[in-house]
C-alpha cells in the first residue's frame, strides 16, 4: 500500500496551484478507479509527508471539501482561497473550469 500512496502523492504535488482535482480522477489515472477511497486514506496522512504534499487540493467528484475536517489550521478552505479558489458552501466555486485531469495533463 505505501507503494500506491507514493504515486497517489507524487500526482497531488503536480496538481498546479488554483486548480484540483478528485480522488477517482487520481485513482483512475493510477489504473485503479476503484480506489477513490484510498486516495482519501491517502490525502488523510499526506500532511506527514516530505516534500509538502498539497492535499487542499484534492475534493470529491462533485467539487466538495468533503476532506475539510481532516485539516488542522488554517483549513482547507484558506489554502485554497490563498491560491484564488472561491468557495461557496464547501464546493468549489467554477469547479469544471478549476478541474486538473491528471489523465490529460501526466503521462504515466
Amino acid at each position: 500500500m505505501n507503494d500506491f500512496y507514493d504515486m497517489i502523492y507524487e500526482v497531488v504535488r503536480q496538481i498546479p496551484k488554483g486548480r484540483v482535482t478528485s480522488y477517482g480522477a487520481i485513482a483512475k489515472y493510477l489504473g485503479s478507479a476503484q480506489s477513490s477511497r484510498m486516495v482519501g486514506w491517502a490525502m488523510n496522512n499526506a500532511h506527514s509527508q516530505k516534500p509538502r504534499v498539497p492535499a487542499h487540493r484534492v475534493v470529491n467528484r462533485s467539487g466538495q471539501l468533503s476532506g475539510k475536517h481532516h485539516f488542522g489550521p488554517p483549513g482547507m478552505e484558506a489554502l485554497l482561497k490563498k491560491e484564488g479558489i472561491k468557495v461557496k458552501k464547501d464546493t468549489i466555486v467554477n469547479f469544471d473550469k478549476l478541474f486538473w485531469d491528471p489523465a490529460l495533463e501526466l503521462k504515466l
